[in-house]
C-alpha cells in the first residue's frame, strides 16, 4: 500500500480513491482536468502585489506586511508551504516588527488556485496565529472552497513526488 504522507490526516477512503488514480496512473491527468491554467505571478514583485490585493480586499485593519517573496528554500516536507513571520528588531528605543510572507518556488509553476490557497492561509495567520476554528472560517471565507484547494494541493504534492514526474514542469 502506498504511503500517502501529506494526506495522513485524511480518511482512509479518500486516500484510498487516490492510491486507485495512482495505480492507473491517471492521477496527472485528474489534476490537469480539474486545474488547467497556470497565473502570471513570477516575479517577488508580482506576489506582493497579488498578496496586497487580497489583503486590501479582506484584512483592510490587519497588521502591514512588509515583504511577500518566493523562497526557493521552503521543504515542503520540513516545513511549510508557505510561512509568515514577524521579526522583531530594537531601533533606538522602540521595538519594530516587521511581518514576512514567504512561499514556497514550486507554486511559481502550480496552478493559480493553489497560489491562491497558500497566500490565503498565510493572510489569515495576521489575524489568527493558530490553526484553528476562527482562522479556517476566515481561509474559507477569503476563498471559498479552501478546504478542497487544500485537499487538492496535497493530492499535487503526492503527484509530484511520484516516480517519473517531471516536476520543473509543474504539472
Amino acid at each position: 500500500m502506498t504511503v500517502l504522507k501529506y494526506l495522513a490526516a485524511y480518511p482512509v477512503h479518500l486516500q484510498d480513491q487516490v492510491r486507485r488514480l495512482i495505480a492507473e496512473e491517471r492521477l496527472g491527468e485528474y489534476l490537469e482536468k480539474r486545474y488547467p491554467g497556470r497565473h502570471d505571478v513570477q516575479s517577488d514583485k508580482a506576489l506582493y502585489a497579488y498578496t496586497m490585493d487580497l489583503k486590501q480586499q479582506y484584512l483592510r485593519n490587519a497588521p502591514g506586511i512588509d515583504k511577500v517573496l518566493y523562497d526557493s528554500k521552503r521543504d515542503v516536507l520540513r516545513n511549510a508551504l508557505g510561512l509568515h513571520t514577524a521579526i522583531s528588531r530594537v531601533q533606538g528605543g522602540r521595538l519594530k516588527a516587521k511581518k514576512e510572507i514567504r512561499v514556497a518556488a514550486l507554486f511559481r509553476e502550480a496552478a493559480p488556485e493553489f497560489l491562491a490557497m497558500v497566500v490565503v492561509h498565510e493572510l489569515a495567520h495576521l489575524r489568527e496565529f493558530d490553526h484553528n476554528k476562527a482562522f479556517y472560517q476566515l481561509c474559507e471565507h477569503m476563498l471559498p472552497g479552501y478546504h478542497q484547494l487544500e485537499f487538492d494541493l496535497r493530492v499535487y504534492l503526492t503527484w509530484r513526488e511520484l516516480p517519473g514526474q517531471d516536476t520543473r514542469a509543474g504539472r
